[in-house]
């Protein structure tokens, strides 16, 4: 069947519109997921909480948390045996290095592992699995029709705009976050298929479940340009939570990371201390979608308090402000202890949850200390979500699209753009690089909206050293040298030891005015005649760094060696930029 379908589009449909068809169903596939992922989370949800929510402090809050991580980290360990956290950064490692290959079993694996963790009270957010589910529907369909790599790559683009448009139902959203997070170098033409993912996910998700939007979202008290103070304040402050969240999330991940071969140490570290956290502030489990709605709907101070239900500060409303400010702290170590004990999700949601909780806060504070002109608690809280996703994604307009989508806020435009610019502005004098992007910058391996660059990433030693590379002894003597030279193509040969550890370099041209002095064959060595290198190049050194190596010697060739100095094969200047001009042609291609 496939075979024919194949054989069907060779045939019958150019490049172009097979990529709109194929478009078209991962949109659909993307919604299904979505809608999947939900119905799957709010299951769980339901069979474990019916009496579980009570206005006091909740013992079963210590309990249920770590089962839900326990049982998704034995799917993972026994049915996936594959990492699948951090959805979106593997997304970008996709792209950056293997030419937008992901494994097929993503296409359902963090679907399943992150309905349980979430369903459980994990406290992180569904987008990132849904994101790298989509993006796997569109890299395998991809693969699967015989696509070429930027195609491919487009499609991977796709997925996730239309696992984006699909959970949020949110096209718009979708779409820039592909723009902004994930795809580079993108033409007029290129944005078609993504607009039809998008809008595709977008229309069947509202088949599925309604019309309804995540938040419901009046608006009672209009935006006025005598708030621009208030607002602009609130983007430094969500400029500053951003960073804290970035800085806090890094030093958690790190922490567990160490711990990651100690499957039930890990477990129980981030267990007791996730449990712990749920069991103090509620608010804390699961998504917490509905603690920001409280903030969204409420209107006073008896409305507000109810975030503080099943807690230890239930029946004191004068503590509102301690109880928010030590929920927006904590959620960032609650969600790297989620994914740190073994549970799957990702941190689009909490990065919402912060945002919602700082911009309550500052609003409320602004108005009880009256500071000035009466900020809308509920506007504010809003903002405060658009200003902390745009800086801790890097992403204003995702930012700013998204919550005007989710929420119908379009009325709020302005403000939006406003937090989220200053929001963005002040994040980038901390933090060069997005959440999900800081783990593969600080390996090299991360795109750019740089085309040079980004080629660069592509690039691996692999497609361009010579392995099979010529090389001579110290000891030898000059007439067998010259009897290397006249047997290879080379002009350099690498000197190296018995035990292959790299000397220096025989350079061609530095002796060439020997060559014909047959008398000297006999008195020189090889040892006497090689000149040392003018750069060494490791196996594992990025392509940008290899590039200023070859600009700053003017050297026609350079040895990779690996860090015991053992050599590993020569990457000739002509082979090199043939691969990248090759590269830099498919990339710009349409």
């Amino acid at each position: 069947m496939i075979a024919k379908l194949i054989a069907w589009k060779n045939n019958t449909l150019t490049n172009k519109q097979a990529t709109y068809i194929l478009a078209f169903i991962i949109g659909f596939l993307a919604s299904v997921a979505a809608f999947m992922l939900h119905g799957l989370i709010k299951l769980i949800q339901r069979l474990l909480s019916y009496g579980f929510f009570t206005e006091r402090a909740n013992w079963l809050f210590l309990v249920v948390p770590v089962v839900g991580i326990y049982l998704t980290s034995l799917f993972i360990k026994y049915v996936v045996r594959d990492n699948i956290s951090h959805g979106i950064t593997r997304v970008l490692y996709a792209i950056a290095t293997k030419n937008s290959l992901i494994r097929a079993h993503n296409t359902w694996s963090s679907v399943v592992a992150s309905a349980i963790t979430i369903g459980c009270g994990g406290s992180v957010g569904a987008e990132a699995p849904i994101v790298l589910t989509g993006s796997a529907i569109g890299s395998n369909l991809g693969r699967l029709f015989n696509m070429n790599k930027r195609t491919v790559m487009l499609l991977v683009g796709c997925g996730a705009a239309a696992a984006i448009a699909g959970i949020f139902k949110a096209p718009i959203a979708g779409l820039v976050f592909t723009l902004e997070v994930l795809m580079i170098d993108l033409t007029m033409a290129s944005l078609v298929p993504i607009l039809i993912s998008s809008i595709t996910a977008d229309i069947f998700s509202y088949l599925f479940t309604g019309t309804s939007t995540l938040f419901t979202f009046h608006l009672d008290s209009a935006w006025s340009v005598e708030r621009i103070p208030g607002t602009v304040l609130l983007g430094v402050m969500c400029g500053l939570m951003s960073l804290y969240f970035m800085r806090m999330m890094n030093f958690c991940e790190s922490k567990y990371a160490k711990m990651r071969h100690h499957f039930y140490a890990k477990l129980l570290v981030g267990g007791l201390m996730l449990s712990s956290l749920i069991f103090l502030f509620p608010a804390l489990y699961g998504e917490g979608y509905n603690a920001i709605a409280i903030f969204m709907e409420g209107q006073t101070e008896a409305d507000w308090s109810k975030i503080m239900d099943g807690s230890l500060f239930y029946g004191h409303p004068e503590l509102l402000l301690v109880y928010v400010a030590l929920v927006m702290f904590t959620k960032i170590v609650a969600t790297s202890s989620t994914n740190g004990a073994g549970g799957c999700g990702g941190t689009f949601a909490p990065s919402l949850f912060v945002g919602g909780f700082a911009g309550f806060l500052f609003a409320h504070f602004w108005n009880k200390e009256q500071i000035g002109m009466y900020l809308p608690e509920k506007n504010f809280t809003l903002l405060g979500m658009a200003g902390v996703m745009a800086g801790v994604m890097h992403a204003p307009l995702t930012g700013i699209f998204l919550i005007a989508e989710i929420t119908g806020g379009y009325q709020l435009f302005v403000p939006l753009i406003i937090v989220s610019v200053v929001s963005f502005m002040v994040i980038n004098i901390f933090e060069s690089h997005s959440i999900y992007a800081m783990r593969l910058a600080r390996e090299g391996r991360l795109l750019t909206h740089h085309t040079d660059r980004s080629v660069l990433t592509m690039l691996s030693m692999g497609s361009v050293v010579e392995r099979e590379c010529t090389t001579v002894t110290p000891e030898m003597p000059m007439y067998k040298l010259i009897s290397v030279l006249t047997s290879s193509r080379d002009m350099l040969l690498p000197v190296v030891d018995d035990n292959k550890h790299l000397l220096g370099m025989i350079d061609i041209n530095k002796i060439r005015h020997y060559v014909f002095r047959t008398e000297l064959y006999h008195r020189f060595r090889v040892s006497q005649l090689m000149v040392p290198v003018p750069a060494i190049l490791y196996d594992n050194e990025p392509m940008e760094e290899v590039m200023a190596k070859f600009d700053d010697t003017n050297a026609d060739a350079l040895p990779v060696v690996d860090i015991d100095n053992h050599l590993q094969g020569i990457v000739s200047k002509t082979r090199l930029y043939h691969a990248y001009r090759q590269l830099v042609a498919d990339f710009s291609a349409e």
